[in-house]
């Protein structure tokens, strides 16, 4: 198989705890053929959308150590056509570059594109948990999304709770959220003016979300495959920080499912497929969704470490799957037309 990782720079992964470098692991591991590149480096020429790509050299013997593997990557440098993978597995940070996906959309036909064109324009930010109409309301958190300053004010001051979440709309890795309380109402107009106004004069879109109770212990972060749950760790907040991401120096801990959360699973996951959203992570604290992450979700490590498993291999083994059925489909039309012009 020939995949081909569209992710952020190789030099900025951490061995210790990136996913991405886990599934890549495992594809070489597997025999496989791997490149990586970043967003910037797809270009059209002669109407071909091709990539500048890092090819991985297939070592001797691929380490079992993945932070020994990552040292010892060496890479071949060559533009190749994207139409040419079986697989562009989608792993680039947020926000999401829209002509990111119109470059995509000429070869979405010829490879199999995990997590989908089509899903990732609907679900790339966080807006998304709102298209689950069969969810009870009581499971989605009070949530506004607006750039209406006096709006926002006007919400925080109604609000029955003491506390809500400020965030900018396209952020990830817990980067920008804020815990605000009334009781600092004085320093609420500066605080949106900050996540409102840009130096140039235009304006971003705000997160205003209800406090869930209990979101200083943590959150559960759910990893899904194919719309089924196949991981899950618990992400407990740094004492000095309200966030639990590890980015930001949270810790994780071990944790089953509950049957609540469960629950929510079963809901949401048949619109994920549906969606082309195949691999995916959600976000509960306290049996309510907060979040779901559908551009580079993470989790894999500290699950598999809390759980002495391998998840990347569910994962590569579907995406196999996922191409053999293309590749079966494209022989066989192939093979029929073949009949046809024949006759």
């Amino acid at each position: 198989m020939y995949i081909c990782f569209l992710m952020y720079p190789w030099e900025s992964i951490n061995p210790e705890r990136d996913t991405t470098l886990t599934f890549i692991h495992e594809c070489v591991s597997r025999g496989h053929k791997v490149a990586i590149c970043t967003p910037g480096n797809l270009t059209i020429r002669d109407r071909v959308t091709s990539a500048f790509c890092q090819v991985i050299k297939s070592p001797d013997k691929v380490p079992a150590s993945i932070k020994t593997f990552y040292k010892g990557c060496s890479f071949r440098h060559q533009m190749l056509p994207l139409a040419g993978f079986d697989c562009i597995f989608m792993r680039a940070n947020p926000p999401m570059d829209p002509l990111m996906l119109n470059f995509l959309d000429s070869v979405k036909d010829d490879v199999f594109i995990l997590n989908s064109i089509e899903g990732l324009r609907e679900a790339n930010n966080k807006l998304y948990t709102a298209a689950f109409g069969n969810i009870h309301e009581d499971v989605i958190p009070n949530t506004h999304v607006s750039k209406n300053k006096d709006y926002l004010v006007r919400q925080i001051e109604e609000s029955k709770s003491d506390k809500m979440i400020l965030k900018p709309l396209n952020g990830y890795g817990g980067s920008g959220v804020i815990l605000i309380e009334k009781s600092a109402m004085k320093n609420i107009n500066s605080l949106l003016d900050f996540y409102l106004t840009n130096s140039d004069g235009s304006s971003n879109y705000v997160i205003l979300q209800e406090y869930v109770e209990g979101a200083e212990k943590g959150d559960i972060r759910i990893l899904l495959l194919n719309g089924e749950p196949i991981g899950a760790v618990r992400r407990v907040p740094d004492a000095k920080d309200h966030r639990s991401n590890l980015s930001v120096g949270g810790t994780y801990e071990k944790h089953s499912l509950t049957k609540h959360e469960l629950t929510i699973c079963k809901k949401i996951g048949p619109k994920l497929v549906k969606d082309g959203l195949y691999f995916v992570g959600i976000d509960v604290i306290n049996g309510k969704l907060i979040e779901v992450n559908v551009m580079s979700p993470g989790g894999v490590v500290p699950v598999n470490k809390m759980n002495k498993t391998k998840v990347q291999r569910k994962v590569i083994d579907f995406i196999e799957e996922k191409v053999d059925d293309m590749l079966f489909k494209i022989n066989r039309r192939s093979k029929l037309r073949s009949e046809v012009q024949d006759s």
